[in-house]
């Protein structure tokens, strides 16, 4: 058989196969594939991907130097909420307003955490409601200003600095916090 001849027959086989695989229905999806970033406590991160059965994850690395992409997280911002809201109130003061603003105008991060906190003097339904509206009020200040708000997360009473049992601790346990994400050094 010619070389002419037997590229011909390949190629006849190809455009059979091609047609043969044209007309089968398109693989079904059985499940869901969950993915993400995932951020250690260095602050480097991964991709991942998990769709039940199996799952993997990847270095996320600078397409450029292959180094490893890692961010700095810090708390950048702890205040007593009694200098921002009334008691049993998440609507902010004219003052807190003016302070979160300036916060956020100025800090550099590409992102923040917002984690509102109580002390246990109520339920604790009724203060993890309380520290989510707390921390949901800090977040709008801070996307009024074009910050990104990564989380927004009302612990109540469930993360104490201190002690309930005093004047003092509880008033320690009344904070906002909010956590600054920038890039690391690789």
């Amino acid at each position: 058989m010619g070389a002419g001849a037997l590229l011909a027959g390949l190629l006849a086989a190809d455009v059979a196969a091609a047609q043969a695989v044209a007309l089968q229905p398109p693989p079904q999806v059985a499940g869901k594939i969950n993915w993400g970033i995932w951020v250690d406590d260095d602050g480097c991160m991964h991709w991942w991907a998990d769709g039940g059965l199996e799952g993997y994850m990847l270095d996320r690395v600078d397409p450029k130097t292959g180094r490893a992409i890692c961010l700095a997280k810090n708390t950048c911002f702890t205040e007593n909420t009694d200098t921002l809201f009334a008691t049993d109130s998440a609507q902010l003061t004219a003052e807190g307003r003016r302070r979160l603003t300036a916060f956020f105008q100025s800090a550099g991060a590409f992102g923040y955490a917002i984690y509102g906190h109580t002390d246990s003097r109520a339920s604790d339904e009724y203060n993890i409601g309380l520290s989510q509206r707390r921390a949901k009020a800090v977040g709008d200040v801070a996307r009024s200003v074009g910050a990104v708000v990564e989380r927004q997360i009302g612990y109540g009473e469930r993360q104490p600095i201190a002690t309930n049992a005093t004047a003092e601790g509880m008033q320690r346990n009344r904070r906002v916090e909010v956590v600054c994400y920038t890039w690391g050094k690789n």
